[in-house]
């Protein structure tokens, strides 16, 4: 059994102590797994509980736990595999500058719960105070997410989301903001999730920033700061659903492959 997280799943009096570690949750419990595989109480080959017996473990949510299995992924300790579970693959974390980098970086969906904080205010801030020209400027935003390819729409998305938030007048809210933004590009382990969910359509975002856009145009702060928590919390199922998607699309190239060199062998 994995040693539960200190803090994890504690009444809100150790939030205090939380922070002022200054250690992030996933981290910590990225941490832990770490040190049981470390120390040979997971060994190589080793299945790991599931997902869901983790985060019951660490009393922790699903994005937050997967945060952590992506960012001992991506340190080569484990790998998921599709129907079979998630296996221990290196036994030491490597003293590398990509073990390091995750010290200070900050995941996707720390940074989506965030923007779900701050972006939801203000977008309630907004509606008190939007011009006719922020309303034809995010307009004509959604029309650039509808019709570009989807690395460019995320930069239209992203400067529909800018446009809000200039449009609440408030000075700090707009530079956290555009901080949350940039710690997109500035994260490994933000960039890794974030790919994966590439390429799993626009259509959904488009609807999702149109009701944030409408209730906007109607000047209506609760409706505003409901879509927008809305959306992006339907972001952070999306990256849930498309973490697991890829596992499963890695698990068929794995089968097709097998296949082939099957079929190969067959074939001399």
């Amino acid at each position: 059994m994995v040693p539960r997280v200190e803090g994890a799943g504690r009444p809100a009096r150790n939030l205090t102590k939380a922070m002022a570690e200054n250690v992030k949750l996933y981290r910590r419990i990225a941490d832990t797994i770490a040190e049981a595989i470390e120390s040979g109480r997971y060994k190589l080959g080793d299945r790991l509980p599931t997902e869901r017996e983790l985060a019951e473990q660490f009393g922790v949510s699903r994005p937050t736990l997967r945060e952590a299995m992506i960012a001992l992924e991506m340190l080569g300790m484990i790998e998921a595999r599709h129907g079979l579970g998630i296996y221990v693959t290196g036994s030491v974390r490597p003293a590398t500058p990509t073990s390091s980098e995750l010290d200070t970086e900050i995941g996707a969906f720390e940074l989506i719960e965030a923007r779900r904080l701050f972006e939801g205010e203000a977008a309630a801030l907004a509606a008190t105070a939007i011009d006719d020209a922020q309303i034809a400027e995010l307009e004509a935003l959604m029309g650039r997410m509808a019709r570009e390819e989807e690395i460019q729409g995320e930069d239209a998305d992203r400067e529909f989301h800018m446009v809000i938030a200039r449009a609440s007048g408030n000075g700090a809210i707009i530079a956290t903001i555009e901080n949350l933004w940039l710690w997109r590009d500035r994260s490994p382990l933000a960039r890794n999730i974030l790919t994966r969910a590439r390429g799993m359509g626009l259509e959904p975002r488009i609807v999702e920033h149109r009701r944030v856009f409408e209730a906007l145009k109607a000047r209506d702060p609760a409706a505003a700061r409901q879509a927008m928590r809305d959306h992006l919390e339907r972001v952070i199922e999306h990256l849930l659903h498309a973490t697991e998607t890829e596992a499963v699309q890695r698990a068929q190239q794995e089968t097709s492959a097998r296949r082939s060199a099957i079929a190969k062998r067959v074939a001399i």
